[in-house]
C-alpha cells in the first residue's frame, strides 16, 4: 500500500489554498471560457494563435485546481499551542552566538516556506534542528555553508 503523503500546513496556509482553489473555480475558469469563445468566434481554428493561447492557459488552471484539491486533501494543518518548544506554527526568536545578531522566524510546513517573509520550512537546515528546542537551548545547525550555532531566545 502506498503512503499517504502529509503536506504540514498552517492554518492560514490551508485558508490561502482555499481561497485560491475557490478563484480559479469561479473566476479564472469563467474568463477562460470567455476567452476561448472570442477566440473561436474569428474563425479558423487551425491558425488561430489566441485559441491556442486560451486552451493552454485552460490546461495550466485545470492543472492547477487538481494540484490544489490533492494538496489539501492532504494536508494536516499545524496549530502548534504548545509554546514550551519549537514546532511548525510557532515563531521563533534565534540569536546566531557568532554574529550576536537576532532574527525572528516563523516555522512553516515547505509548501508555505518564504524566506523574504522569514517564514522558513521545518524540512529546512534550520528549520529541522530548531524543531523540539525550548528558550534558552542552543543548537548546532548545519547549513550548505558550514555549521553555526544559535540559541533560542523566545518561542511564541
Amino acid at each position: 500500500m502506498a503512503k499517504k503523503e502529509e503536506i504540514l500546513l498552517t492554518a492560514k496556509g490551508y485558508a490561502d489554498l482555499e481561497e485560491e482553489l475557490h478563484d480559479l473555480r469561479v473566476n479564472k475558469r469563467a474568463e477562460n471560457v470567455q476567452a476561448i469563445k472570442e477566440a473561436r468566434s474569428h474563425g479558423d481554428l487551425s491558425e488561430n494563435s489566441e485559441y491556442d493561447a486560451a486552451r493552454d492557459e485552460q490546461a495550466k488552471i485545470e492543472a492547477r485546481i487538481q494540484e490544489l484539491e490533492y494538496k489539501l486533501e492532504h494536508a494536516t494543518i499545524i496549530d502548534s499551542k504548545d509554546k514550551t518548544q519549537v514546532n511548525v506554527g510557532c515563531e521563533v526568536t534565534i540569536l546566531y552566538v557568532d554574529d550576536n545578531e537576532e532574527d525572528t522566524y516563523s516555522i512553516v510546513g515547505s509548501l508555505e516556506a518564504d524566506p523574504f517573509e522569514n517564514k522558513i520550512s521545518n524540512e529546512s537546515p534550520i528549520g529541522a534542528a530548531l524543531i523540539g528546542s525550548k528558550v534558552g537551548d542552543i543548537i548546532n545547525v548545519d547549513g550548505p555553508n558550514g555549521s553555526y550555532a544559535v540559541k533560542v531566545l523566545t518561542i511564541a
